[in-house]
């Protein structure tokens, strides 16, 4: 089995869109495609693919605000979790922050989920209470 971390290319597009649906990232309000788009224009933000025998098996979308990081949509196609595929995709995300002098990385896990949860607490992922307050800018 050959493994393969790299940027996003234009061509993977139509393959990370699906590897997201298929492991539950998207919502009906978060149009995955203008996700990549706002974050391939940013000069603070990257998209990677992980690749098993040449095919897209994961993805992670990493950004910073010059003090905190941030990871979004860390996906493992299904038929290659626990692999160390996600554990990889996650160091991959977690060098483009520290290449970037970025001192922290924080995500986000909705709480029902268990099983996402215990992946990070195995990583060495800490869990901090905190409170998030959000606004809909673009509600008409």
């Amino acid at each position: 089995m050959s493994r393969t971390i790299r940027r996003f290319q234009e061509r993977d597009r139509p393959a990370v869109v699906a590897l997201w649906q298929a492991c539950g990232l998207t919502r009906p309000w978060n149009d995955p495609n203008a996700d990549i788009d706002f974050c391939l224009a940013s000069r603070e933000a990257t998209l990677l693919v992980g690749e098993v025998n040449g095919e897209v098996a994961a993805s992670v979308m990493v950004g910073h605000d010059g003090h905190r990081g941030w990871i979004y949509y860390l996906a493992v196609d299904p038929g290659s979790q626990k692999s160390g595929l996600g554990r990889a995709m996650t160091e991959a995300a977690e060098d483009w922050l520290k290449s970037h002098k970025v001192p922290k990385v924080l995500l986000m896990v909705r709480p029902e989920n268990e099983a996402v949860r215990a992946f990070y607490h195995a990583i060495g992922y800490e869990e901090e209470p905190r409170i998030i307050f959000a606004k809909w800018l673009n509600k008409d």
